[in-house]
């Protein structure tokens, strides 16, 4: 059977073993000698003490430090980490887009079924592209000579070329458009330029001739002339062109009246394009004089001269 008894609280035991403790000392204090035997027993070992102190030793060893360490080394930081580094934004943002209106060239577009852009500004010159009604492009130049004709970049094509204004619908001012410098598409790989090259005059017509140049048939594209003549009393620019290699003969007009001397240049044509220029001796303009009466040698009359006789006096 389990006992009914109360366990014991810790703290009775404590109590008990400390009044244990305190009894244990007191009878231990009550055991030990008494004041005179403590006495005899202090004398007895002091005794014993002296004699040992009087014993003279033999060797005495006696160590004798030499060598005293001193430190030395004194750790002295002299190096400071101070940060100097400040970070001051300096970049402002100030808008300077000023909004510039750009240049807006003018535009053209085709109103023939079929129409022919060239390599210059006038007929003559050599095709470059055919057009048709509805192509449209801009105009990035206008003809040098006072031509009209019309520098044409086309949205189809990535090369500019030559059109005549009667052949599109314009759209800006094609003066404020630079004059454009004619570019010719130079070949003398298959073809030379003409030979034997002549000008003759008779009044205000000069006529050009010259040696017929070889070509085949699907090649030949004839001849082109380019002269400045005078007319009207101003240099006049003249292109001119004959279809097919046969005809060797160009005539023009110039009358007198510039300052400046008409001149000329022609030029082999095939598909591929045209021969180096070639000069054309251009005859000047001869003004003649009006015709006059001229004197014919007549004889003077005959005029009878006395003869001188010399006389002999008479004595």
């Amino acid at each position: 059977m389990l006992s009914s008894q109360k366990p014991i609280r810790p703290y009775h035991s404590l109590i008990k073993s400390g009044f244990l403790f305190a009894v244990i000392c007191l009878l231990a204090a009550a055991c030990g000698p008494s004041p005179e035997a403590q006495a005899t027993m202090t004398s007895t070992n002091q005794t014993a003490t002296a004699a040992a102190w009087t014993d003279t030793p033999t060797s005495t060893n006696t160590d004798t430090p030499t060598s005293t360490y001193t430190p030395t080394d004194t750790e002295t930081p002299t190096s400071t980490n101070t940060p100097t580094l400040t970070s001051t934004p300096t970049i402002t943002y100030t808008s300077t887009i000023t909004l510039t209106p750009t240049f807006d060239f003018p535009k053209v577009t085709v109103n023939k079924a079929a129409a022919a852009c060239k390599f210059g500004p006038a007929k003559a010159y050599l095709w470059a592209n055919d057009l048709k009604a509805g192509d449209t492009g801009i105009v990035w130049g206008r003809a040098p000579y006072g031509s009209s004709w019309l520098y044409v970049k086309w949205d189809r094509w990535p090369n500019a070329c030559w059109v005549s204004p009667s052949v599109v619908d314009l759209v800006g001012d094609p003066n404020r458009v630079i004059v454009e410098r004619i570019r010719l598409p130079i070949t003398n790989a298959l073809y030379k330029p003409p030979t034997n090259v002549r000008a003759e005059r008779q009044g205000d017509q000069v006529t050009v001739t010259w040696d017929s140049v070889w070509m085949t048939q699907d090649d030949d594209r004839g001849y082109f002339l380019e002269v400045w003549v005078c007319q009207g009393g101003y240099l006049v620019w003249v292109p001119a062109s004959l279809p097919n290699q046969y005809l060797t003969e160009f005539t023009f007009t110039d009358q007198p009246g510039c300052s400046t001397p008409s001149k000329g240049e022609i030029r082999t044509v095939e598909k591929h394009g045209l021969t180096d220029a070639v000069p054309i001796p251009w005859p000047p303009y001869v003004v003649s004089m009006p015709a006059t009466d001229t004197p014919t040698n007549t004889p003077l009359p005959v005029v009878d001269t006395p003869t001188y006789t010399p006389t002999t006096p008479t004595p």
